[in-house]
């Protein structure tokens, strides 16, 4: 059945943001399984390694971290640091609750629901969440955060956080973080950066000038088991200033006491039984370093632009968008096919089935479209040519 089921880790599986199952970090789930520490109160030598792990974590993507946690995945990471921000803009919230308080995340129209359902959980509400324009580039628009900004600041209304995406799901746009956190630090605002899937690319000499400013943010996300290879789950918090997780979570309990004045890990994250999940990215970067997790990266990228400049040959498809990471949206459009959103639908199912390369459907400016994300180190060329000759051959059979 495991064999029969849909694997992202196999070198032409292209849809959303798959990971690539190093070994390294198949054994660390193991390791962690075996010894099945929680991490929730005093773990010794697990507590070190955690915060290496989310240390090299914080280097490689250029972030100045203090301290930050290991999650099941970009929701929680992402609640957590909108918790945090609560916290800071509403002090005495995660007590008194904040009936009566109005406050307000802001972020692009193309941001991850996760941050809609993480201003559900803290209970501002999901009607707190301010969707901002884009530009030609699929980014956030800085003078319309501003004028969101003063528009609910003279209503009375809190800014809690301000998230940035750190390469978008449909497009892996990559919103102007230095602009934003001049908005944000002129205003004394939450800036988060939500980079699931994005932020590793930061490492790279590509990738580093989009994430310029990220040393400026209060906070933010990725997920190890998207671009840096690890079986999920596997989610990176960071954090500047780590007070701020411990006013949003710390607590005294009975039954969990603080050694020596010691905070307790559980203090600072949302999460009560919480595994050693930093033990397979430790061990990915103590068997494989830095370099190499670079270089896959960068391959990611190259092979998206060896895709666009492959459709830019061929007047049978369209590219919808200039990629900034390894995603992108396209569409194939044969002459005499009178309903394209219909066909490249159909297109995209009929690859799915087909099994050689699995791509996903999706909607871009109310345009269906085929949408591929490369981050598997094991995708090749070769593999980037056989999704467009695949396309092109069942793009003629399917109508």
């Amino acid at each position: 059945m495991l064999d029969a089921s849909v694997s992202p880790a196999r070198p032409r599986y292209l849809s959303y943001v798959g990971s690539s199952g190093l070994a390294a970090g198949t054994v660390g789930d193991a390791l962690a399984a075996t010894y099945d520490v929680n991490l929730a109160g005093h773990a010794a030598g697990a507590a070190i390694l955690e915060d290496q792990a989310s240390r090299w974590t914080a280097e490689f993507v250029g972030h100045p971290h203090a301290r930050g946690g290991f999650t099941s995945g970009g929701q929680i990471s992402n609640l957590t640091a909108i918790l945090a921000a609560r916290e800071r803009s509403m002090p005495g919230a995660r007590v008194a609750g904040v009936l009566g308080q109005g406050g307000a995340i802001y972020c692009s129209s193309e941001a991850h629901h996760s941050i809609v359902r993480a201003a559900d959980v803290a209970g501002l509400g999901t009607g707190s969440v301010r969707r901002l324009p884009i530009d030609a580039q699929r980014r956030m628009v800085p003078e319309a955060l501003e004028r969101a900004l003063e528009d609910d600041l003279a209503a009375g209304i809190t800014p809690v956080a301000v998230v940035a995406t750190g390469g978008t799901t449909l497009t892996g746009a990559v919103d102007p973080i230095a602009d934003l956190a001049t908005v944000c630090e002129a205003r004394g605002v939450w800036l988060h950066v939500d980079g699931a899937y994005g932020l590793p690319a930061a490492a790279t000499t590509t990738g580093a000038p989009l994430f310029a400013g990220i040393d400026r943010v209060d906070s933010a996300t990725l997920d190890a088991h998207k671009w840096l290879g690890v079986p999920k789950s596997c989610s990176v918090l960071l954090v500047q200033d780590e007070t701020v997780l411990e006013a949003a979570f710390g607590h005294e309990e009975s039954y969990l006491l603080h050694r020596e004045g010691m905070v307790n890990p559980v203090d600072r994250t949302l999460e009560y039984s919480r595994p050693v999940r930093s033990l397979k990215l430790w061990l990915v970067f103590r068997v494989h370093g830095a370099g190499a997790l670079r270089s896959w990266i960068q391959r990611g990228i190259d092979n998206v632009l060896l895709l666009e400049a492959l459709i830019g040959e061929d007047p049978a498809f369209e590219a919808l968008h200039r990629p900034m990471l390894s995603t992108l949206c396209f569409r194939h459009r044969p002459a005499g096919v009178a309903d394209l959103d219909a066909h490249n639908l159909r297109l995209a199912h009929a690859m799915q089935a087909d099994g050689r390369v699995h791509v996903a459907p999706a909607t871009i400016d109310e345009r269906v479209c085929l949408r591929v994300c490369f981050v598997n180190f094991r995708t090749t060329a070769d593999d980037v040519r056989m999704t467009l000759d695949v396309a092109r051959e069942l793009g003629h059979r399917v109508d």
